[in-house]
């Protein structure tokens, strides 16, 4: 799925293209599923840093079977089934992904199911996990309940035995939010989430926030961190923002801002690593299940950007190849 210009949804298009060889480090996968995420519709849009090693169709996760396995792979084999972080190509009928980022699929779920995964753990296990520490007992603010990287925050976090405060824009998101496991869901088109969170901790404030706004949350957020917190920003808009040193250092308070697909191998690996070890037998347990919205067929990729672009999402949204074969 391939499209020549940035512009509208319509600008994707079906097309042939070589057969993939694997490097030494590498898998190729048969693409049964592959998710949807923000990141795509920017690409598509000609506002995403694409690194330049990425293949060129979008797609930054899949779930299928492995066809061939480079020279020095010794983990997988033909056949296996498997999802997997992508730096790119998910969007195809097969992709060459390297060895380190593939994962086993979770007992039980099936291939859209497995497809929804990798970077949405990815992105939440990495920021809120490796980078913010947090941990059983601890508060984390969570923005946008009904996305994808949302409904699994929520449950993860809820998992580990912390306590979370979610944002959303609907009534309904905000319910769903509560369903996940959130213990505090504020509709930001009624109330003021730095007073709701604020109210909600006791005055004290959260631990972590896992942001998707960017900037224009940004002082706000510093105002719901508590003191030694941290906030990860992790999308959203990325224009300058003001920031007060001395407020922050009176929280003892850090900011990190992070982007997953531009990471060398050897971090991606080793994020992989940590979620296929303490994120993937959540699964296995019930602890944290796949919230799919809708499936599309691959070859409908366009109508899957409009899907998601509506905000009318509750969820991943995942294109569906088994159809388009």
């Amino acid at each position: 799925m391939l499209f020549d210009e940035p512009g509208p949804p319509d600008v994707l298009r079906w097309r042939s293209v070589e057969k993939l060889r694997p490097r030494s480090h590498e898998v190729v996968v048969d693409v049964a599923a592959a998710g949807v995420n923000n990141a795509d519709l920017l690409q598509r849009r000609g506002h995403y840093p694409v690194p330049s090693w990425a293949p060129r169709p979008l797609g930054l996760e899949c779930a299928g079977t492995i066809s061939e396995v480079g020279a020095d792979v010794t983990t997988w084999s033909v056949g296996d089934q498997v999802c997997a972080l992508l730096d790119g190509g998910g969007y195809a009928d097969e992709v060459a992904v390297p060895a380190a980022q593939v994962m086993p699929i979770p007992g039980g779920l099936s291939v859209i199911e497995a497809a929804a995964i990798p970077e949405v753990a990815a992105t939440v296990y990495s920021n809120l996990a490796m980078i913010a520490g947090l941990a059983k007992g601890q508060t984390v603010l969570i923005h946008g309940t009904g996305g994808g990287i949302g409904t699994f925050a929520i449950q993860w976090a809820t998992a580990i035995g912390a306590h979370v405060v979610t944002t959303a824009g609907s009534d309904a998101k905000a319910q769903a939010g509560l369903d996940l496991g959130a213990t505090t869901a504020i509709n930001y088109h009624d109330q003021d989430f730095v007073a709701a969170t604020l109210e909600a901790t006791g005055g004290r404030g959260v631990d972590a926030i896992l942001d998707v706004v960017g900037t224009d949350y940004f002082v706000r957020n510093l105002e719901c961190l508590a003191a030694d917190g941290h906030l990860v920003i992790i999308g959203g808009t990325t224009s300058p923002a003001r920031l007060d040193i001395g407020y922050l250092m009176s929280k003892r308070a850090s900011v990190s801002a992070t982007m997953l697909r531009a990471r060398p191998l050897h971090q991606k690996a080793e994020i992989i690593a940590g979620v296929t070890r303490d994120v993937l037998p959540l699964f296995d347990t019930g602890a944290v299940r796949v919230v799919v919205d809708t499936v599309v067929p691959m070859a409908e990729a366009a109508r899957a950007h409009q899907l998601l672009e509506s905000k009318r999402t509750l969820g991943k949204v995942i294109l569906d190849n088994r159809r388009s074969r």
